[in-house]
């Protein structure tokens, strides 16, 4: 089975995926959850009639109203208000008691204002950023004795090229969600996108490791070797993916709202994952090596 040599349908694949939601994370962006723009959320138990809630709301001048369903006969409701602490507070009692006349508790109550908003959305870009320059290092670092005709950088550059594939695939799916069904995103889905790059970069390291030392065993075409590898460890990544999808399956079903959209956005990012490391990252591998070997033919005839 070539895979390597089917490289160019992996790539044309891994577009047609994430340009969708390239085009939308432009456009609309990702609809931010009160972590990341300040505001209150309530949770809480009984029937709740949306329409009560919004109109309620809009007559305390609240902001940003929605109501969503969290299960087990609860929903959440979240909203803005840009009064003073002692005004917030105020409506949110006011809030409270219109819902307590139509038989609905609170069970639960958040607030994050606009400081701690910021912060939090600052720490989230520079946390991501971080990681992938670790990786970047680290890979490189590890993969300093790798033998030719590839270079430690090569590894680090496509191993990031494939991490970029599915947290860009992710942030995309999670767009278009907000456009279509109103999926915010939170603190958590940081730490998704966060656990999908680990994930992401051990399958592919996996691969590269053996990479490495077939390149030390065997010899012949480049392309062959780095097929070879990922067919001898396809059936191990396949196997782990398999199962942890499982388990992340199981807890989506039966995990409740409130850590829904997180398990979602893991589910989308290791099952991307698996098809990077599997499909991208090491066919990367060997067009870097291609496009080196060329520069190196035209460079005498330039001369």
């Amino acid at each position: 089975m070539n895979l390597v040599g089917r490289r160019k349908l992996w790539y044309a694949i891994s577009l047609v995926a994430i340009v969708p939601g390239i085009i939308s994370l432009a456009l609309f962006g990702l609809r931010l959850g009160i972590d990341f723009k300040g505001g209150s959320l309530m949770e809480v138990e009984g029937r709740v009639d949306p329409g009560m809630v919004r109109a309620a709301a809009g007559e305390l001048g609240l902001r940003d109203v929605t109501v969503t369903s969290s299960g087990e006969g609860r929903s959440l409701i979240r909203y803005r208000d840009d009064g003073s602490p002692e005004e917030q507070e105020t409506n949110h009692q006011r809030l409270r008691d219109r819902l307590a006349e139509a038989g609905v508790r609170e069970v639960r109550f958040d607030t994050v204002g606009p400081s701690v908003s910021r912060d939090i959305t600052r720490n989230a870009f520079i946390s991501v950023a971080l990681a992938a320059l670790a990786i970047v290092f680290y890979i490189a670092f590890a993969f300093r004795n790798a033998p030719p005709p590839v270079s430690p950088l090569s590894f680090g550059v496509t191993a990031i090229a494939a991490l970029l594939h599915d947290a860009l695939f992710v942030l995309g799916v999670f767009s278009i969600l907000g456009v279509l069904f109103g999926v915010e995103i939170d603190a958590l889905f940081v730490t998704a996108v966060l656990t999908t790059i680990g994930f992401s970069v051990h399958d592919t390291i996996v691969v590269f490791d053996r990479i490495r030392e077939s390149l030390r065993r065997q010899k012949g075409a480049f392309e062959e070797i780095v097929n070879a590898s990922i067919l001898e460890t396809l059936a191990r990544s396949l196997n782990t993916s398999v199962t942890v999808l499982f388990v992340l399956l199981a807890l989506y079903l039966f995990g409740g709202q409130s850590i829904a959209n997180f398990v979602l956005a893991l589910l989308i990012g290791v099952a991307a994952g698996t098809y990077s490391s599997i499909f991208n990252a090491s066919p990367l591998l060997v067009t870097w090596h291609n496009y080196k070997l060329k520069k190196l033919a035209a460079a005498p005839a330039k001369k």
